[in-house]
C-alpha cells in the first residue's frame, strides 16, 4: 500500500484533526525539514515501530520540526525506544536531535 505523504494525510495519520491552523504549521514543518520527502514515507512504519514502547510523532511547539516522544517510564521501554529510533535514524540517514536529557528526539532531516 502506497500512502502519498501530503501535509493533509500526514496530519491524519499523526491523529491531528485538519484544519487551517494546523496545517500551514505542517507545511512550513515539512518545508524547513531538510530531505522531508527522501524518508517521508518511512514515518509510518516508525510511529508504528515506537507505539509499542509509549512513543508518538507529533508537531513541536517550539520549533518547525517534528518531534519523536515517548511517555515510557520503565527503564527497558526507554532502551528499546531509543535503539528503535536510532536505528530508523541511521537506516533512513535522518539527523536527530535530542531534547535535553529528556525522551524526546527532533527530526532535522537528512544527514
Amino acid at each position: 500500500m502506497h500512502i502519498d505523504i501530503t501535509p493533509e494525510n500526514l496530519l491524519i495519520q499523526l491523529g491531528y484533526p485538519v484544519n487551517d491552523v494546523l496545517l500551514e504549521q505542517m507545511q512550513h514543518t515539512l518545508a524547513s525539514t531538510q530531505g522531508f520527502d527522501s524518508f517521508s514515507r518511512h514515518l509510518l512504519s516508525l510511529k508504528d515501530e515506537i507505539a509499542r514502547f509509549e512513543g508518538y510523532i507529533a508537531l513541536s511547539n517550539s520549533r518547525d520540526v517534528l518531534k519523536i516522544k515517548s511517555d515510557a517510564t520503565y527503564p527497558e521501554k526507554i532502551h528499546a525506544y531509543k535503539e528503535a529510533l536510532q536505528k530508523w535514524a541511521n537506516k533512513y540517514k535522518v539527523t536527530l536531535e535530542q531534547v535535553g536529557e529528556t525522551n524526546t528526539f527532533y527530526i532535522l532531516g537528512l544527514s
